[in-house]
């Protein structure tokens, strides 16, 4: 397309000067035997058209024959022609790119945030970057006259190629960060094309994939994003022990992934949770599962998942004997029928949570735009910095080598399931269920618990059955099994087993998962 417009502009130009050199021409031949002329070469003929184009109209060389004056005139007539056309051309390059383009670049020191799209969800972002960076400058990849919302805080509206706005910041101060949040939004948009080679770092919204592609692409899910955020802020209490999940497309699969990897509670209660929606994707993907919790059974000592058949309008009884129904159907406008319906029609414990983008008073809602699409979510500054350290305290005492950008996705994976869980392990050993926050006083107040606990033999091995749950799950989840040897290709472990059958040394080694604690209480000492 843009070099189809080149060529036409070419032609353009190429017609404009083949008349103008006519005019030349003709003008010449008009008036240079005529008695009194002054025009008598093709160099006095463009003297004469420029000193009138130009509208400087010295006086000097004038023509005087008849159809000199008509050429004349053409040539007055040009002059107002280009005079509008740069006057408009002036006006545009203010109003359109020009101007952003300077103040851009005396903001070069700054850093830079270019959103690809102006949508509710880049609006949100916007927000939450200022917040973060206040100097930050933000840069929507459109035109300002197509949009009829203005925000109300500083940004700049440029509908140019992401490889430009790199261009102009000539690499002062930190890199650019390019978002791209539609779905799939790096594979379709056009202005994403060759973004990889740009010096930028760029993060995209996706349905599958890895967080991480290669160099500069990271790639996020709002259905994670979504999940994390959810079981951060609404932690499994000790005496639930019945969870409801109704819909299980992408959030309400992300939503049990989540629940799986990281709600292991106290080991003296099990919790179940029973699944509405389509699960035989999800089933025949993790069929190693069974080795960790109950699936459609229940097993002593373990969490289990019932995968229900019947629609979730059948289930009355567990309805009423719930302790939480998260309604996640992956269309807002079913979860909000969902709701009604249960609402007006069934007895329950009043404990429903709903995904929901719209705000109503008395509703438990989340997966909001502010809830996921934020830096903290996106860009991970500091949702992953936790398991960023636990891999470095892990380097010292185990392995030099396993540095956290040379770690595969899986051991990634491992690392950030743990962090995770430290919110949870933390709850457990101030037995407060309402922590949010982790600072430097809760892992210290953790720490100086977890030593007491220690003290006791009871307690002790509570704690390493708990870790030892956590960390079956999580390779089970990933279709590990029992295997006499550790062989990563089998995916084998001889730790796949059950507490009890563990010997000594193989529970001490969940101790370092607990340790870790008062690693991260020192390190966020240090920091202050």
């Amino acid at each position: 397309m843009k070099g189809k417009t080149r060529k036409q502009y070419l032609l353009v130009i190429l017609a404009f000067l083949a008349f103008y050199a006519a005019l030349l021409i003709a003008l010449v031949i008009c008036e240079k035997n005529q008695p009194g002329s002054h025009i008598h070469t093709i160099g006095d003929a463009i003297w004469y058209s420029l000193v009138t184009i130009s509208t400087v109209g010295y006086g000097d060389v004038t023509p005087v024959s008849a159809a000199g004056h008509v050429i004349g005139s053409v040539f007055l007539l040009m002059s107002m022609g280009l005079l509008v056309a740069l006057f408009g051309s002036v006006v545009s390059v203010i109003t359109s790119e020009g101007l952003p383009m300077l103040r851009l670049k005396l903001r070069r020191q700054n850093n830079w945030y270019y959103l690809a799209e102006f949508t509710s969800e880049t609006d949100v972002l916007a927000r939450d970057i200022l917040r973060e960076d206040p100097y930050g400058v933000i840069i929507f990849g459109i035109d300002k006259e197509n949009e009829t919302e203005r925000p109300d805080y500083p940004c700049f509206f440029i509908n140019a190629s992401p490889a430009r706005i790199v261009a102009q910041k000539k690499g002062v101060g930190e890199r650019c960060k390019l978002f791209f949040l539609d779905e799939d939004d790096i594979g379709r948009n056009l202005k994403a094309l060759n973004i990889h080679e740009l010096d930028a770092d760029v993060y995209a919204r996706t349905t599958s994939g890895q967080e991480k592609m290669s160099g500069n692409i990271h790639f996020f899910h709002s259905y994670d994003c979504c999940a994390r955020s959810y079981w951060r802020e609404n932690p499994l209490h000790q005496m639930e022990d019945i969870i409801m999940i109704i819909g299980f497309g992408n959030y309400g699969t992300a939503l049990l992934e989540r629940a799986i990897l990281t709600n292991i509670n106290d080991s003296e209660f099990d919790v179940s949770y029973h699944v509405f929606g389509d699960s035989r994707r999800f089933r025949q993907m993790h069929v190693n599962l069974g080795a960790a919790m109950g699936i459609n059974e229940t097993k002593p000592g373990m969490d289990s998942i019932f995968f229900h058949k019947e629609d979730w309008e059948d289930a009355h009884d567990l309805i009423r004997n719930a302790d939480r129904i998260i309604i996640c159907d992956d269309k807002v406008e079913t979860g909000w029928d969902v709701y009604w319906q249960i609402q007006r029609f069934y007895e329950n414990k009043g404990r429903i949570h709903l995904r929901s983008n719209r705000v109503a008073p008395g509703v438990t809602y989340f997966g909001t735009n502010e809830q996921i699409y934020t830096v903290n979510q996106i860009v991970r500054t500091r949702l992953n910095d936790a398991a960023r350290l636990m891999n470095d305290l892990y380097r010292r005492s185990v392995d030099e080598s396993l540095a956290w950008d040379d770690l595969g996705e899986r051991l990634k994976q491992s690392k950030i399931a743990a962090a995770d869980h430290l919110i949870m392990k933390i709850r457990l050993l101030l037995n407060d269920s309402t922590i949010s926050r982790l600072d430097y006083e809760t892992f210290k107040a953790a720490y100086d618990a977890l030593c007491e606990a220690k003290k006791d033999p009871a307690k002790l091995d509570d704690l390493r059955r708990i870790e030892h749950a956590r960390w079956v799950r999580f390779y089970a989840y990933y279709n590990w099994k029992y295997g006499d040897v550790k062989s990563v290709r089998r995916r084998e472990n001889p730790m796949i087993c059950s507490y009890d059958e563990m010997t000594e040394p193989q529970k001490a080694y969940h101790d370092r998962a607990w340790d870790l604690i008062g690693e991260l209480a020192r390190q966020l000492e240090n920091k202050q």
